[in-house]
């Protein structure tokens, strides 16, 4: 009875949505047609997506500044269809002068590219030249692949680093991040065929979900830090440093592996030409690693639900924010875990390196140091961390839809930031660093809607849409829907798409279904508009026991606010109303309070929702 009755309410949910059907790109509603999506927010009944096995030997030549590799990957075609081409994307194109890219760069980022000696398919040699490629090209294939077919691919290559280091590229002359090092092959998905989408420097990242084993081959006395599981450190650290490292996966307490001067002594590892690091990583959408012969390397380990996680470090002596890194993480993996998303870390290692990109890897951050501010420094990492689940657990599509993992990366730092810095810390923060900028704009360009692709947006209305109005969507939701009913939902999309691609629409049904309520007009007032906040008291009475406030909503967001009453024996009271004050009308609303006392005057506060013309937000009685 009980699942019939279960049964029921979905059904009865379903038929409220299609009611009010969100727009729908017409690819995206093919993809829920052909049965890939599902509109109750799940993968759909015919939902597949195509896998790469990446068996990967590379070599980092610290004199030429050259990495060179040979790989062999196994692709299994999951899709319906026979592809003619494969489409081979290297992000490091970037760096070629003819690339196109968001902003200007200075010589030192430019470079050669990469240079591809040999190309095989299922044996057979192709002739490419790759003098000429982007970051993304198509190559065609003598044979199709057949649906549900798995093809061989050997590619042997090497590419220059960049001297200026930003994502990847040489921090300093003897520290390389070496991220986006291998040419892979690009996502082939349900609702646009092969990503063909150029990357430009200012999107992100989209990939499949592959399993990565890497032998990675670094001079003597170069430490390597990478993705995933390090599977041979008997073979490469010397009795000492070996020791250390071992004791570090058990330890609470951070453990200095190696110092600067044990790293510059050349005792650390085995004293061979190169030494040979191997790392394995399955099920996840990207490998990257990093290099030194002198960073400091710390190291413990956090105890969570079922394992214990190793947390490493490495950086240039003296970062006082560095320093710090092992306990920071250890406590926000730990957090993450308990508290928001309520997801335990994934992965079995989390490693930060000093470098200057603030960006998320899967396993790896890449962080700028801040010593002259620990409390942002250490929001950076929470921020880059936070990404683990947004896009690495789920594999959000970066490139077209920004604000699915950056708007939830800033919400998450947010919420860990009340914890680490108390509530009116971290409201200030947020409002200074994130919302300020955006609200007190009134160009054109920061009220595109939300939903609006990456691509499409640029500049600060880039930045604002993926991280500042959707991370306000995500809390504003959350106040509507309260803490419990909103992570219900929240993990049930993230149950549903873990390890798969979703999109937005995908997000929006699961939301739906998980919190058992039909939210498209909130998606609607949120992702669809050219909203922005901004409330008016239009007017105020008190008639007996009864205030009245008319509130017209000018910028059109459904905001949570605060009626703050300020009466004439000079007490105040506090009132909050959540969005669902909007539901039914978006644009004006009046608020009808019993009281006991004379009201001096009335202000609307949106404390966070910062509004963009408070002084019109009080009114005197």
């Amino acid at each position: 009875m009980k699942r019939f009755l279960y049964a029921l309410a979905v059904t009865v949910l379903m038929q409220q949505i299609s009611a009010q059907e969100l727009y729908m790109p017409r690819n995206i509603k093919k993809a829920y047609e052909k049965g890939t999506r599902d509109i109750s927010g799940a993968p759909g009944k015919n939902y597949w997506q195509n896998k790469g096995i990446y068996n990967v030997d590379v070599k980092v030549d610290a004199g030429t500044k050259t990495v060179s590799g040979k790989e062999t990957i196994t692709y299994t075609n999951n899709s319906p269809d026979e592809l003619p081409e494969l489409a081979i994307r290297f992000v490091n194109n970037l760096h070629k002068p003819q690339s196109p890219r968001s902003g200007t760069v200075s010589k030192d980022f430019l470079s050669s590219g990469l240079h591809i000696k040999s190309f095989v398919v299922n044996g057979e040699k192709y002739a490419v030249n790759s003098d000429d490629w982007g970051t993304v090209e198509k190559v065609k294939l003598n044979k199709s692949l057949k649906a549900g077919s798995k093809t061989e691919i050997k590619i042997e290559w090497e590419y220059p680093l960049s001297v200026q280091s930003g994502r990847e590229g040489q921090i300093d002359p003897e520290t390389f991040y070496v991220a986006y090092s291998f040419p892979r092959i690009s996502v082939y998905d349900d609702y646009n065929g092969w990503d063909m989408l150029p990357h430009s420097d200012r999107q992100e990242f989209y990939n499949d979900f592959n399993d990565y084993n890497f032998t990675i081959s670094a001079p003597k006395n170069f430490v390597v830090w990478a993705t995933g599981d390090f599977l041979n450190p008997d073979a490469v650290l010397q009795p000492e440093y070996l020791k250390r490292y071992k004791a570090s996966i058990k330890s609470d307490k951070v453990i200095q592996i190696a110092s600067e001067q044990e790293m510059r002594s050349g005792k650390v590892t085995k004293p061979n030409k190169w030494n040979v690091w191997k790392f394995k990583a399955n099920h996840i959408t990207d490998f990257c690693f990093a290099l030194s012969n002198h960073y400091v390397w710390d190291a413990a380990s956090v105890q969570l639900k079922s394992k214990r996680a190793s947390v490493q470090s490495a950086y240039k002596t003296g970062a006082k924010d560095f320093e710090q890194y092992v306990e920071w993480m250890r406590y926000n993996m730990d957090w993450f875990s308990k508290k928001w998303p309520g997801v335990e870390y994934p992965y079995n290692v989390m490693t930060a390196i000093q470098g200057y990109a603030d960006m998320e890897y899967p396993m790896m951050i890449n962080d700028t140091s801040i010593p002259d501010d620990l409390r942002d420094a250490r929001l950076t990492a929470d921020h880059e961390i936070a990404h683990t689940y947004f896009p690495f657990y789920m594999g959000i599509n970066e490139t077209r839809y920004a604000f699915m993992d950056e708007g939830w990366a800033t919400t998450l730092e947010y919420l860990i930031g009340i914890d680490e810095n108390g509530e009116d810390a971290a409201k200030e923060f947020y409002k200074n660093f994130r919302v300020k900028k955006w609200i007190k704009d009134p160009s054109a360009e920061q009220d595109q809607p939300v939903i609006t692709m990456s691509t499409q947006v640029s500049g600060a209305g880039y930045g604002n849409n993926s991280y500042v109005k959707a991370s306000l969507s995500y809390l504003a939701l959350k106040d509507y829907l309260g803490d419990d009913l909103f992570k219900k939902a929240l993990l049930h999309y993230m149950d549903n798409w873990n390890g798969k691609h979703p999109v937005p629409w995908d997000y929006f049904n699961s939301m739906n279904t998980g919190s058992g309520k039909n939210l498209n007009w909130f998606f609607q007032n949120w992702f669809y508009t050219n909203n922005y906040i901004d409330l008016k008291v239009a007017g105020a009475s008190q008639l007996n026991d009864l205030l009245t406030v008319n509130v017209d909503n000018v910028g059109g967001f459904a905001i949570p606010f605060d009626a703050v009453l300020n009466y004439e024996d000079g007490s105040v009271e506090k009132l909050h109303f959540s969005p669902g004050i909007w539901e039914k009308n978006q644009k004006q609303t009046d608020l009808t309070v019993p009281i006991k006392k004379k009201v001096k005057s009335v202000t609307l506060d949106g404390d966070i929702f910062m509004d963009y013309t408070p002084d019109n937000n009080t009114r005197a009685l």
